[in-house]
């Protein structure tokens, strides 16, 4: 996830603490930039806040692509909740020749119907003689007010497809509460569709999956010393049963595309390939666009696309890149990443690591470059040839298969189904990619500080069937998390995460 897009502060908190620990001069650019990040700041519709990639344990054929846009959305906000905006083009990117380009592309374009203008609220049901929704289409649908369909487009070289033709595709309302949508998850199961030849797909908003203790990364990675103050003891790191700190994320909805659809899809020659073969890697990416006129309120578009944000590794653009490059690494393509190497073979964090006493390789840092090209060990089947261009793209192996008892650390912990390897809801890439930052690429003996928040899962376990991330939080029920509140079972008996 990108932290320095959906949590911006973390950026400022990095610098704040490196300024104070090391005096370094901010950059010029923070003076501009120092609440919000920039480009996404103030398109929040537009901000990606994570992209998965991963092998279906469901099906294991095919690979699952999970696009999240439009954080912290509040389960009771109503009267509109939260729909995609039809203004924006969502897509989901890959590269199968390993040049850093694009060879497949889906395509996501969202409508917003307001079925009764009259009706005050988007979603209503259970009173007034409208009767609670239980459908997203036809009897049982009708307090479905503010309703969204979407299409998929597949864009392969010269050849265009849409998926799904002949079909509605209804974008899962939010859970507004057990009176309008007494029985949601059958509700939201009906958005669940099966397009033919081994695809399926889902839109809609879902319980957000990511997990951190912001309010500590914010306070200038003031962690919490009740769980280790941000390096783990031994039995907090193994535990993926519970969290030791509050889960920010507890009790907030985000919007998700999930798009799952046959590795043959993908490869280059449209075969399955082993691990060691060079053709199983794909690199992948996802992007947000707007056209370039636009004119409220219906919205009118016209122009070219133009991008928005991308989003990779969950790694590079939150710890790596300098706040006055982020504008435009987010709208810039993959394969002109090489302008951004310095902050890859010399990252700030490390230093910041480094000044704390953490163990910290010295620059240049060539053991990132695994994440930014096709190299060992994601690529084992890679020669120099084959490593491409310095491009950020979240690269899966496909010739690995699903882990039958996934770790939270993925690959760093052994687990090579998981992260860096593409990346899965339960994986933990705040304390990954920080102790990759680290050093633990390098050598696992000598760089092996268990940096880390204790938080080590989601407030909401996933699915284990398609779409795997798990309903919609209640807009009447739900609560949040966070210091002294319930969400931390390790603190036994009342369960209350620390503050201290």
């Amino acid at each position: 996830m990108q932290l320095v897009h959906r949590y911006p502060r973390f950026r400022a908190a990095l610098t704040m603490f490196a300024t104070a620990a090391l005096l370094i001069p901010p950059p010029a650019a923070l003076a501009s930039s120092h609440r919000e990040a920039p480009i996404t700041a103030l398109d929040q519709k537009a901000d990606i806040t994570d992209w998965y990639v991963f092998r279906s344990p469901q099906r294991p054929d095919n690979i699952v692509m999970v696009l999240n846009v439009d954080p912290f959305l509040e389960p009771s906000n109503g009267p509109n909740y939260f729909p995609f905006d039809p203004g924006v083009l969502y897509e989901m990117k890959v590269d199968n020749n390993r040049d850093g380009m694009p060879d497949v592309t889906f395509q996501f374009r969202f409508k917003t119907d307001v079925r009764a203008p009259g009706v005050f609220t988007g979603l209503v049901g259970g009173l007034a003689g409208i009767p609670p929704i239980t459908a997203l289409d036809g009897p049982g649908s009708e307090g479905f007010n503010l309703r969204q369909t979407y299409t998929i487009t597949m864009k392969t070289g010269s050849e265009t497809k849409e998926l799904g033709t002949g079909r509605t595709l209804f974008a899962v309302p939010t859970n507004v509460g057990p009176r309008t949508m007494p029985n949601y998850d059958a509700l939201r199961a009906q958005g669940v569709y099966s397009l033919g030849g081994g695809v399926f797909s889902f839109a809609g908003t879902v319980a957000d999956p990511f997990f951190i203790d912001l309010g500590a990364a914010f306070d200038s990675l003031n962690f919490r010393q009740a769980a280790g103050g941000g390096v783990l003891s031994d039995a907090i790191d193994a535990d993926t049963s519970r969290n030791y700190a509050p889960n920010t994320l507890t009790g907030f909805n985000v919007n998700t595309i999930v798009l799952e659809v046959p590795i043959t899809m993908l490869t280059s020659d449209k075969a399955m390939h082993t691990a060691g073969e060079k053709e199983a890697v794909l690199g992948t990416y996802a992007t947000t666009s707007r056209q370039t006129v636009t004119v409220l309120p219906n919205p009118d578009t016209t122009g070219t696309w133009t991008q928005v944000q991308r989003l990779g590794n969950p790694l590079i653009n939150e710890l790596i890149i300098g706040t006055g490059s982020k504008d435009k690494f987010s709208t810039d393509v993959p394969t002109n990443d090489s302008q951004f190497a310095s902050f890859v073979l010399d990252p700030l964090l490390a230093t910041i690591f480094k000044s704390i006493g953490i163990p910290v390789p010295n620059a240049p840092r060539t053991d990132l470059l695994p994440l930014v090209q096709y190299r060992a060990p994601i690529c084992p089947g890679c020669s120099s040839s084959d490593f491409g261009p310095v491009a950020d793209l979240l690269r899966i192996n496909v010739g690995i298969p699903p882990t039958a008892a996934p770790n939270r650390l993925g690959a760093i912990a052994g687990d090579l189904g998981g992260f860096p390897n593409g990346r899965r809801l339960n994986d933990d890439v705040v304390d990954i990619a920080a102790r990759v930052v680290a050093g633990i690429l390098v050598n696992p003996s000598l760089y092996a500080t268990k940096i880390g928040d204790g938080v080590n899962m989601p407030a909401v376990q996933p699915s284990a069937t398609f779409p795997f991330v798990a309903p919609a939080y209640s807009g009447r029920n739900s609560a949040h998390g966070g210091p002294g509140l319930p969400g931390c079972p390790s603190f036994a008996p009342n369960g209350l995460c620390p503050v201290q």
